[in-house]
């Protein structure tokens, strides 16, 4: 399989998580977000909104985008170690913590909407940060909450091994530390991520680990020849 990603893309890390976890490898093929080469006419002949991630498939699925509809596909290809628990209503739930992060919390934090506020607002630096970190705070609020009245709660955001809502979870607590989000007002988000971290799943997916972490424009890694 061949992973279009960015380091420090949300969806990108959440990705990759749930491949690590699943113990699946890829080839690993960089779009700079910050050249705008997600914007090119070449990444855009690949994934029309040009978007990361996209994902090429090793079969016959082609190319995938959106990350929930990737982490679906793996979940029902790839079903060992499983993302959600058996019973509907722990699915339930598990997939309720996710969405707090992926419909509430990303979606009017990512790149596009920031990028929006600086040049179409006018907005400065601090206003961005604090335009990250009223939202950063409304889901963590919520999830701090949820995770105190399960009572049954093992060290994840559902029982005894990571799930979905880990799966999201720990990118978005990734961008708080970037957006000067002072994590001290969730301690059990924060043990949570702790946890996480033990497992090289989640090393191994973080955005410093990533081939394109450390490269700058000049040495970004991007080929499209013969895709």
């Amino acid at each position: 399989m061949k992973l279009y990603s960015f380091f420090r893309s949300g969806t990108s890390h959440r990705l990759r998580i749930a491949l690590a976890l699943k113990g699946l490898t890829y080839e690993y093929e960089a779009v700079d977000l910050r050249s705008e080469q997600h914007l090119s006419a070449a990444y855009k002949a690949i994934h029309p909104q040009g978007l990361v991630p996209a994902l090429q498939t090793d079969g016959d699925d082609g190319l995938l985008i959106q990350s929930p509809a990737i982490i679906e596909w793996l979940e029902e290809r790839h079903p060992q170690p499983p993302l959600l628990p058996s019973d509907p209503a722990d699915r339930a739930r598990v997939r309720a913590l996710a969405a707090i992060v992926g419909c509430d919390v990303h979606p009017v934090n990512n790149r596009r909407i920031l990028e929006a506020l600086r040049h179409d607002f006018g907005a400065g630096e601090a206003a961005v940060n604090r335009w990250c970190a009223t939202w950063i705070t409304a889901g963590f609020d919520a999830i701090e909450a949820l995770l105190a009245a399960d009572t049954g709660r093992g060290a994840f955001c559902f029982g005894d091994a990571p799930t979905l809502a880990d799966v999201y979870l720990v990118p978005q607590i990734e961008s708080a530390r970037r957006f000067g989000v002072d994590l001290g007002r969730w301690p059990l988000i924060s043990a949570v991520d702790a946890a996480c971290n033990r497992l090289a799943a989640f090393r191994d997916a973080a955005p410093a680990a990533q081939p394109d972490a450390g490269c700058s424009l000049r040495f970004a890694r991007w080929s499209l020849q013969g895709v």
